[in-house]
């Protein structure tokens, strides 16, 4: 099995920036969006909304309008050339319905450009990775209840949009479940949503070389412990290099989540750290995907070979 790779970075915002809010996944609630929008502005960027972001399908109402309007949604806000970020309004779930319906040659014609979003978000990590070859943020939503109320959250998003120099090192407060120090490439989001896209189109065939990142949000002790049994069934964690855990928030007591991780992943034989801060949580950290980095598990610290944006 061939490592994880250096993905391309796309180029850093600057003020001014034309950025277009997509819904790829779960319906949009207007007033946390016009909130997400009003904090955008405030940086000095250009929000444009795409067309369907506040639909909301006929049958399904956890999607945010049809799959194909989804697709075109960001499709279009891509290849437009006067955009330069594609930001998530939410996850929740749709993205696996719409993913295979975008035109992945027109999107990789359109060149870089910064993508951002988290959780059901994940598969388009993945297939971002996989047909574009680019590194991507897993961070905050536009809509999001974290980026609309959280400082952190916001400011560190902002400081890896802007001036991702800043943010070379990413300290986690975390702390190591298995000690030691760890280099590879990073990958990774929620972990329910790998473990679904394992054997489907845009997906990486495994994490070998790969510091991977892993988090979930409201799932039983039992479906972690499936999802994770899944990954290591399926020989997708074989020659993973380290691994860093973020908020398992809404799921079992805290105790009894790091024992089934300690469980599952200890055996790996590979630094595993942590809280480290990303995913479901207060003041979610902003982890470009696609990058070379080092992992000190006992420092909760990860470390950036470059910035994430260039």
């Amino acid at each position: 099995m061939t490592d994880v790779k250096e993905l391309r970075r796309p180029e850093r915002l600057a003020p001014g920036a034309r950025v277009a809010v997509v819904a790829p996944s779960g319906p949009v609630p207007e007033e946390r969006l016009q909130a997400g929008l009003g904090l955008l502005r405030g940086w000095g960027l250009d929000p444009v909304v795409a067309p369907h972001v506040l639909d909301r399908h006929d049958t399904f109402d956890y999607l945010a309008g049809k799959d194909a309007d989804r697709a075109a949604d960001l499709q279009n806000a891509w290849c437009d050339p006067s955009v330069d970020a594609v930001l998530c309004a939410r996850g929740g779930y749709g993205a696996q319905r719409m993913v295979d319906l975008l035109d992945w040659e027109a999107m990789r014609a359109a060149g870089p450009k910064v993508f951002v979003g988290f959780s059901d978000i994940t598969a388009l990590h993945e297939a971002f990775a996989t047909r574009l070859g680019l590194v991507t943020l897993h961070g905050p939503m536009a809509a999001g209840v974290d980026f609309v109320k959280n400082a952190r959250a916001q400011d560190h998003l902002r400081a890896t949009l802007f001036a991702p120099e800043t943010v070379r090192t990413i300290v986690s407060g975390g702390t190591a479940l298995v000690p030691g120090r760890a280099r590879g490439v990073t990958l990774g989001g929620c972990l329910t949503l790998l473990a679904a896209g394992l054997g489907t189109p845009h997906t990486r065939p495994g994490a070998a070389g790969g510091l991977l990142c892993l988090e979930d949000v409201g799932e039983e002790t039992y479906r972690l412990d499936r999802c994770l049994t899944q990954l290591l069934r399926a020989g997708w964690l074989d020659g993973v290099r380290g691994l860093l855990l973020g908020s398992w928030e809404n799921c079992d007591t805290p105790d009894r989540v790091r024992a089934l991780l300690a469980d599952r992943l200890g055996t790996l034989g590979v630094p595993v750290a942590e809280d480290v801060g990303f995913g479901h949580c207060d003041g979610a950290l902003t982890i470009p995907f696609g990058v070379l980095a080092e992992l000190d598990a006992d420092a909760g610290t990860l470390t950036l070979d470059e910035p994430a944006l260039r």
